[in-house]
């Protein structure tokens, strides 16, 4: 292995492990949400009533195709780094 397969082989192992930390740090959902339930309070008639907020919860949908997209560009650069097409 050269000096470049294994700064691919490093970088697409950082990408994949950063994104799926990110995915277990957003809770580990299997898809992704674009809106959170959150249950408030009324302070004037002291009740409690729930609402929608805007928020992007990344689900392993999206992180496990970013992941396997990046393994395969890895694969790919690693085989051209091999062969010497690009230098």
């Amino acid at each position: 292995m050269n000096k470049k397969q294994k700064i691919t082989l490093v970088v697409g192992f950082i990408l994949v492990i950063s994104a799926l930390l990110l995915w277990l740090a957003h809770g580990g959902d299997i898809f992704t949400k674009t809106e959170v339930l959150i249950e408030k309070k009324d302070e004037l008639f002291d009740t409690t009533y729930k609402e929608w907020e805007d928020k992007i919860v990344v689900g392993l949908d999206y992180a496990g195709s970013f992941s396997a997209l990046v393994v395969v560009v890895t694969g790919v650069f690693f085989f051209l780094f091999r062969t010497k097409i690009l230098k």
